[in-house]
């Protein structure tokens, strides 16, 4: 039974001071990120001609990307314009499990639209019949339906450990890695569970993915013409950029040494909030079909 009532969170040191700064540049972040995610998420539903496979996995992309600055960017908001940094362990731990729900979706979604550019480029004549309605709705429920359940699992395993250590959280959420160093007890069952997590969501995806697009990259430097291979590489450009903006701001967090508590904090501000708003960016700017819809729709 966790002993501990509630945390203390200490975003950022020496907040007292940037504090008007550091509450603005959140404000935008949140607010530019949720219009342009739900610009895209508009488009998509209002345009027939977008009604596809790979719009469909962008348009839930996009409400991850939501609800992922939501978890997080509306209560340290909060915290920070009425300087009450005291969380109860039950909003914690939700704030958690969503943000679990969140990641697991977004990992496994990256690696569902790597797939999909797959087929479509590697398997054209079947990709009708692979990703058609039913499939793509099935493979969404899916998605979400697997990313509550793990969460809610992993969280629960995470609650029953004992808290015996400072309950101080020095990041702007609850993370599992300021959590974890809460703890004074941790099974070995959790470890099994925490390995087995980073492997389905993070070591499967990316393998996957990069297995998906050394096939892709390797037909496409067998095409005969330059221009069947810039057409090519367009259709799979844009999430190139994204699944390498997310990873590497991923992997380059995951590696900062634990005492690094300021480059821990600037890369999961990254990570959590700069990422999810340039997302649908990225789609607009190198997708051409989103660009006349878009223009179609607001013109």
């Amino acid at each position: 039974m966790n002993e501990t009532s509630y945390f203390y969170i200490l975003p950022f040191p020496g907040e007292t001071r940037s504090k008007p700064f550091i509450t603005a540049f959140f404000f935008l972040i949140y607010v530019v990120g949720v219009l342009i995610n739900s610009s895209i998420i508009t488009v998509i539903c209002l345009e027939v001609q977008l009604h596809k496979p790979m719009y469909l996995f962008i348009c839930n992309l996009s409400i991850v990307d939501i609800l992922f600055t939501s978890v997080t960017v509306p209560k340290l908001l909060h915290m920070l314009l009425s300087g009450y940094h005291i969380v109860s362990s039950a909003q914690c731990y939700t704030q958690l499990s969503f943000f679990f729900v969140n990641l697991s979706m977004e990992d496994t979604l990256l690696f569902v639209m790597a797939y999909d550019r797959y087929v479509a480029i590697c398997k054209p004549l079947h990709y009708h019949q692979i990703l058609n309605r039913r499939n793509c709705s099935l493979i969404t429920v899916g998605i979400w339906a697997f990313a509550f359940l793990n969460s809610i699992m992993f969280v629960s395993l995470l609650i029953n450990m004992s808290s015996c250590h400072s309950n101080v959280i020095h990041q702007f959420f609850c993370d599992l890695k300021s959590l974890t160093k809460t703890t004074c007890t941790t099974t070995q069952i959790f470890f099994v569970v925490m390995n087995t997590e980073i492997l389905i969501f993070v070591g499967i995806p990316t393998m996957c993915t990069f297995i998906s697009y050394v096939k892709i990259f390797s037909l496409i430097f067998k095409m005969k013409t330059k221009e069947s291979r810039k057409k090519a590489f367009s259709t799979c450009s844009s999430h190139v950029t994204v699944v390498s903006i997310y990873y590497g701001a991923g992997l380059v967090g995951y590696l900062i040494p634990p005492y690094s508590e300021v480059l821990d904090s600037v890369f999961t501000i990254i990570y959590t909030t700069i990422v999810p708003m340039i997302n649908p960016v990225i789609y607009s700017l190198q997708n051409s079909a989103i660009q006349s819809a878009w223009l179609g729709i607001f013109r």
